[in-house]
């Protein structure tokens, strides 16, 4: 019998030598691509009239083409590394980025009220912006454990601990916009199976304080109770009875409590309106309290613990409701009060906390459909834009390339995040997944908050764009999260084939 060599199995011809066959080149040419119109809008955003010199160190875009370069170069270093090695680190390097975040408020220096940034010669470095990858590791460590399932309770404990306690070091250095950005780390765990009953609650939570900080000072007619407080009571019962209905479908008196919590406050508000004027609140507060009452009774009764968990949520929304308008005028300091404000609609200040969005929409606008060009944007060029090479890059882009690269743009960092969800899902293990989902869920709240604050749907937190903002340690970070994850996913392509 002879045998065509061909058909003869070759160890060396299993895998393709070297990670330049296994690397995604999709998420590669998408990274570059942004990463230049990035630097294209630092030039336009720090150009002065007359300065054709962007290479100079002295300059800003110097600069950021300086940490770009680093970027590609440390990018190429993480696709050499062998995969198994970010496992391994994960959690020893959780636990010294926990302790640097501890201290950096005490060794930091003063940067607009913020002490997250540790000075190191000519450069500064922000530790907050390495923090997320190293989360990220740590998250997929966790859930990589042998029989772990964020449905158990303990489990889920554990993997919310990872994620709040970089959140909290984060607000002690007065970085509240870099905190919020591990909320999206949510995304991953509904993912990996975290109840829909907790995002739910993250979404009702919204809700309410939405409602309720909007309408705080718009009276009632007829009563003296204000519209925001009786809105989210109404929104609170109608949520209780309708958990009440869908987790206890059983209960026979569902239908009845909703009706008839209606009908009494339908009542309340015509005995102030037609007899004597009164805070109808009060009364939504004593049903809601007698709705938790027949939920606990239930509960102890039935033994179903539904009944508890409804009744938990129930005094939790209504204690939201009165913390967080505690919370808003007297824990957060006071231009983030004014900036929630003004996005909110209840305070319409241009030329105090709505100054930046107010001049950035008048940028975005100026650019028309195809943009002023190049270098030509005069909003930019004379600075009316605070912050217009960082938090408030994309105003350039809006004025400078218009509508069409706007578009171009999203389109762009839409592109990638549907690669990384395609790349996440096809992943062989647990840690490669959740990882993926946690890069792509970092990078997606980065670009719809940047943006959103940019154009005035969302609230000024003080968060970069991904590869378009000036600064290395921002431009680092997020090259460690997606080349790590694009070690990860080679590891998978370079399997033995047959």
């Amino acid at each position: 019998m002879s045998y065509n060599a061909s058909s003869i199995s070759n160890p060396n011809r299993k895998r393709k030598s070297g990670f330049t066959f296994s690397a995604d080149w999709i998420v590669i040419v998408l990274f570059v691509a942004l990463l230049f119109l990035g630097w294209l809008s630092v030039c336009g955003a720090t150009h002065e009239f007359g300065d054709t010199n962007f290479l100079d160190w002295s300059s800003r875009s110097g600069k950021q083409l300086v940490w770009m370069l680093c970027a590609c170069g440390l990018g190429l270093c993480i696709l050499l590394i062998d995969d198994k090695f970010f496992d391994m680190l994960a959690m020893p390097a959780y636990v010294g980025m926990m302790l640097l975040l501890l201290i950096t408020p005490f060794i930091a220096s003063n940067h607009k009220g913020s002490y997250s940034w540790i000075d190191l010669g000519a450069v500064s470095l922000q530790p907050a912006e390495f923090a997320k990858c190293i989360t990220a590791l740590a998250v997929a460590k966790v859930c990589n454990q042998y029989g772990f399932s964020l449905e158990k309770r303990s489990d889920f404990l554990k993997a919310l601990a990872i994620v709040v306690l970089p959140m909290l070091l984060i607000v002690m250095q007065r970085e509240t916009g870099s905190a919020l950005v591990y909320l999206a780390l949510f995304l991953m765990f509904y993912r990996e199976g975290m109840p829909g009953s907790i995002l739910f609650t993250a979404v009702a939570a919204v809700v309410y304080f939405v409602v309720g900080i909007r309408f705080a000072h718009d009276p009632l007619p007829s009563t003296l109770s204000m519209i925001g407080e009786v809105s989210v009571l109404s929104i609170i019962w109608i949520f209780v009875v309708g958990m009440l209905r869908v987790y206890c479908p059983k209960d026979e008196l569902t239908w009845s409590i909703g009706i008839g919590g209606l009908i009494a406050m339908a009542a309340a508000y015509a005995v102030s309106a037609y007899i004597i004027p009164f805070d109808i609140a009060w009364l939504q507060v004593g049903v809601i309290v007698v709705l938790v009452g027949y939920l606990i009774w239930k509960g102890l009764g039935d033994r179903i613990n539904n009944y508890f968990y409804i009744a938990i949520f129930a005094i939790g929304s209504v204690v939201f409701l009165y913390i967080s308008d505690y919370a808003l005028n007297h824990v957060l300091d006071t231009h983030q009060t004014e900036r929630i404000n003004v996005l909110l609609g209840v305070d319409t200040n241009v030329t105090g906390a709505g100054y930046n969005v107010n001049q950035s929409k008048i940028a975005i606008g100026s650019g028309g459909l195809s943009g002023k060009g190049f270098m030509n944007g005069t909003q930019t060029k004379l600075k009316y834009v605070p912050e217009q090479d960082t938090d408030f890059i994309f105003c350039t882009v809006g004025e400078e390339q218009g509508f069409f690269g706007s578009t171009l743009v999203l389109l762009l960092f839409l592109a990638l995040i549907l690669r990384l969800i395609y790349l996440s899902e096809r992943q062989t293990t647990t840690f490669g997944r959740v990882y993926g989902y946690c890069v792509l869920s970092i990078l997606l709240f980065h670009v719809f908050i940047n943006i959103g604050m940019v154009i005035g749907l969302t609230p000024v937190i003080g968060i970069p764009l991904p590869f378009f903002s000036y600064g290395g340690s921002s431009l680092w970070g997020f090259t460690l999260l997606l080349f790590i994850f694009l070690r990860i996913n080679a590891s998978d392509k370079r399997r033995l084939r047959p």
